[in-house]
């Protein structure tokens, strides 16, 4: 018998952020704007999810005020008077449809995507991935200036009318490339050998969004262990090396963690407490105590790697995460394809009506 999913539905409230439910529709590149700036597609696409049911939308990453922040031509910019514009039509349009939203603030670091920006690429080290050079190493300037450039770009979310920011951090991009030790090697204060020490970029990043934004106005952090450059790629291996990651990062003015792994379902520690114990998004709760997202899979028969490689996903029973959900382990799940074929995926759940599946051949299109 498959359980009520009714926990999804309870309302959750951070500082001035009331939500009328706990699915966050999670960020996912589309490159389809017109060269970086929003326009009238991407606003209905948005507002179609708000329109749908969705408790908290988070844009695909946006990227910031760098020279090569971006890996691909179509990937939205969060800066420049004609891309702020179309980010203002973009929540404006999921205002006007009672949704909730935040830009998710992005710097792609040195990843591939086939594509090639006219200057070189920048990274911690100048590497990809271990003994992978690609660009140059920021330095000290470079550093100082994306710093200033992720606060810019969140206060001018709080500027545009968005209710929340979201830092990415994770999946092998620029905040990540710091904190793993196969892509930060260097020896001066931004590098080191311990997760604790790799983290003073992202701690600075926090802190200057923080003073940006104000005190009031919610910040979420994306993080993984996993990278798109290794799959393996363990950050923390134990929950003191965890508390190490998250615990400055917290201190720094963080107030969501946003916890991405393949299948929510895993346990991050089993050798601790199971093979069904407490996920990314559990443990990092009950480490920092501050509220957390997951996200894996989430309305997925399979995990996301089969999805993008064309294969569809029916929709599957919810029950393992209604379980989780109920004990409380963490307070939002982020939905991520689902939503891309179907923007009603949250009242079709609601209404025990059976939600459509994922069809890789939406990828082409804003559905």
């Amino acid at each position: 018998m498959t359980r009520s999913t009714d926990v999804l539905f309870r309302p959750f409230q951070l500082k001035g952020l009331e939500l009328k439910n706990r699915i966050v529709m999670a960020p996912m590149t589309r490159n389809m704007t017109d060269g970086g700036t929003p326009v009238a597609r991407n606003a209905d696409y948005y507002r179609r999810r708000a329109a749908g049911g969705v408790g908290l939308i988070l844009s695909e990453g946006t990227v910031i005020d760098r020279p090569t922040s971006r890996n691909l031509p179509n990937i939205p910019l969060f800066h420049g008077e004609a891309a702020l514009a179309g980010w203002k039509s973009v929540i404006d349009a999921v205002h006007g449809a009672g949704g909730r939203m935040g830009p998710q603030i992005w710097h792609t670091g040195s990843t591939r995507a086939g594509w090639e920006p006219d200057l070189p690429v920048e990274s911690p080290s100048g590497l990809v991935g271990p003994g992978d050079a690609r660009g140059r190493a920021m330095s000290e300037e470079d550093i100082a200036d994306t710093i200033a450039a992720y606060a810019r770009a969140a206060a001018d979310a709080r500027r545009l009318g968005f209710d929340v920011a979201e830092l990415h951090g994770a999946h092998g991009y620029l905040i990540d490339q710091f904190f793993w030790d196969g892509t930060n090697v260097r020896q001066d204060r931004w590098g080191g050998a311990t997760i604790r020490e790799r983290a003073r970029f992202a701690v600075e990043v926090v802190k200057a969004t923080r003073a940006a934004i104000g005190p009031d106005f919610p910040l979420i952090l994306r993080l993984s262990q996993w990278k798109q450059q290794d799959y393996t790629a363990r950050l923390a291996r134990t929950p003191a090396e965890m508390e190490d990651w998250l615990g400055p990062l917290s201190e720094a003015g963080v107030d969501v963690f946003h916890c991405s792994q393949r299948k929510f379902w895993v346990a991050e520690f089993p050798e601790i407490d199971g093979e069904d114990g407490l996920n990314f998004a559990g443990w990092a709760k009950k480490i920092t105590g501050k509220p957390t997202i997951s996200v894996g899979s989430v309305g997925l028969d399979g995990e996301f790697f089969s999805a993008f490689r064309g294969e569809g996903a029916p929709a599957s029973p919810l029950d393992k995460l209604v379980a989780r959900m109920e004990r409380e382990e963490f307070d939002l799940i982020a939905v991520g394809r689902a939503l891309i074929s179907d923007p009603d995926w949250v009242r079709h759940v609601q209404a025990g009506a059976g939600a459509k599946g994922f069809a890789a051949a939406d990828l082409a299109e804003l559905v």
